[in-house]
């Protein structure tokens, strides 16, 4: 088949993992980029000699030889330039969370529907050798029937992000949608069968009473349609990162791990412990897993879903749930009581 052909958009620390995954991919090929400053689109250039680079992304859009385009930018801008995106009928890769709101995503799904276009959110843990193991463990019956869930990060504070945009809260929209959203994705994920999360109720702190709407701690509790529950927490007052999933069934359980020195490392540690009602038993993950790797392994899924009508990992609608469930989350911080999520 011919390569998918790769626009992308935005060129900061995230992007320029993109920008590399997608050059690795042995089905696509990057062939523009859009770059936020002149400085930026310059470091593109010598990354990338042979793409269109450019700092309008319209410009990028206005081409004719892309097949997707994978947009890695600061979450308030996520409805911005995914509607344009769509909007030029190309299909698109959108960096989580969807949206700040659930009227973006509701908007951002019309289009794709209006324009026969594929919409991937990059919730990438699902592509993940370890985390995705799990997952297929699940569904073959190891556990019996799921019960509970844990989801469980302990890791170094926040990048800044551009120009400071992750410690804005009018730019970030909530700490919520910027990382527990992912554990919120793996919960519903490893609960598929116990039904829709019907409700949720969290609690937060800061270390630094000058941004109390910016939580240092975050823990939530969510109940499914049935009495499954899952649990998601997660503090950026500790140090290195260290992610654990648990979960646990009629029949077993299931207990992964992983730590590195910092989210993007390449050489971490990891480990996959099974029970099935008798004995504990390592189970073996075909290869490394951590950020990086899913990523990559994200990009040739979306360009197989152009090429071959491959189903996507992470639809529209999943990415839709993982924000309806953050803003039930944070409704419920605020409130200080048990919160509906939104069904859509």
């Amino acid at each position: 088949m011919n390569l998918v052909r790769y626009g992308l958009i935005g060129f900061g620390a995230w992007g320029k993992h993109h920008a590399d995954a997608i050059a690795k991919a042995h089905n696509a090929e990057l062939v523009g980029i859009a770059a936020h400053s002149e400085a930026t689109a310059a470091d593109a250039r010598n990354a990338y000699p042979d793409a269109f680079v450019t700092t309008d992304y319209n410009a990028l859009l206005a081409r004719e030889d892309l097949d997707v385009i994978d947009v890695v930018v600061p979450s308030y801008l996520h409805h911005e330039v995914a509607t344009a995106v769509l909007q030029s009928g190309k299909h698109l890769l959108l960096e989580k969370p969807m949206g700040i709101d659930l009227p973006q995503c509701d908007s951002m799904i019309a289009s794709a529907e209006k324009h026969d276009s594929l919409l991937c959110v990059g919730h990438e843990l699902r592509l993940s050798s370890m985390w995705g193991k799990v997952k297929e463990m699940i569904d073959d019956g190891f556990i019996g029937t799921p019960q509970y869930c844990l989801v469980e990060l302990s890791r170094n504070p926040y990048r800044q992000g551009a120009g400071g945009w992750r410690y804005d809260i009018n730019r970030v929209g909530n700490w919520i949608l910027e990382e527990p959203i992912h554990f919120f994705d793996l919960a519903r994920w490893y609960l598929e069968s116990a039904g829709s999360p019907r409700s949720v109720y969290a609690t937060a702190n800061s270390r630094d009473p000058s941004r109390p709407e910016l939580q240092d701690n975050f823990s939530a509790i969510m109940h499914f349609s049935g009495d499954a529950y899952a649990v998601v927490s997660q503090t950026l007052s500790a140090f290195e990162h260290h992610q654990t999933a648990k979960v646990t069934g009629s029949k077993g359980a299931l207990w992964a791990s992983w730590s590195g020195a910092m989210d993007r490392t390449r050489h971490p540690t990891f480990k996959l412990r099974a029970f099935d009602g008798n004995e504990v038993i390592d189970v073996g993950i075909e290869k490394p897993t951590g950020e990086l790797f899913e990523l990559e392994d994200q990009i040739v899924r979306v360009a197989e879903a152009i090429q071959s009508g491959r189903p996507l990992h992470c639809t529209a609608q999943d990415g839709r749930w993982s924000v309806a469930m953050c803003l039930a989350a944070s409704a419920s911080v605020a409130s200080g009581a048990k919160e509906p999520i939104d069904q859509g």
